[in-house]
C-alpha cells in the first residue's frame, strides 16, 4: 500500500513541466501558420480582389495561358477578345493575371 502512495507522489508533474513539454508542438504550429498558411491566404485574397475589379479593356491572361482583352463583363463571366474575329467567354475565376489596365 505504501509503495503505491510513493509512486503516485513521484509521478506528479508541475504545470511548467507539462507546458515546456508541449511548447515545441505549439511552436511548430505557429511556424506552419506564419510561413505557409498566412501567405497563401493573402495571395488568394489578392487574386479574388483582382478578379472582382476587372474592367472593360483590361488585358488579361487566363489560367490556361490564353491572352486576351476584356470586352464584356457579366455577373460571374467575362468575354475576352482573343483575336480580330474570336471571342471567348470564361468564368471570372479563370482569370489568373491582369497584364495592364486601361485605367493605369
Amino acid at each position: 500500500m505504501y509503495k503505491n502512495v510513493i509512486l503516485l507522489q513521484q509521478s506528479e508533474a508541475s504545470f511548467m513541466d507539462i507546458f515546456l513539454s508541449q511548447l515545441p508542438i505549439f511552436l511548430i504550429f505557429l511556424v506552419v501558420y506564419y510561413f505557409i498558411l498566412r501567405p497563401n491566404t493573402q495571395k488568394q485574397e489578392s487574386i479574388k480582389s483582382m478578379q472582382e475589379n476587372l474592367s472593360k479593356g483590361d488585358k488579361v491572361i487566363t489560367v490556361g495561358g490564353i491572352h486576351g482583352k476584356v470586352t464584356t463583363l457579366k455577373s460571374n463571366r467575362v468575354v475576352i477578345k482573343v483575336s480580330n474575329d474570336s471571342e471567348l467567354t470564361v468564368d471570372k475565376v479563370a482569370i489568373a493575371k491582369v497584364k495592364n489596365s486601361t485605367a493605369a
